[in-house]
């Protein structure tokens, strides 16, 4: 089963790759963020 951290960080890159630049950089590092905090907060 895949972790919903993976997910997150998935979902970020895909976002950093959609081409329109100011919103989808933005919310695609903002969700790679969030995916990290989440691995890093449940998997110590």
């Amino acid at each position: 089963m895949v972790r919903l951290s993976t997910m997150v960080l998935l979902a970020g890159v895909i976002l950093l790759f959609i081409p329109i630049p100011p919103i989808t950089t933005i919310l695609g590092i903002i969700v790679i963020l969030l995916g990290i905090s989440l691995r890093l907060l449940t998997n110590w």
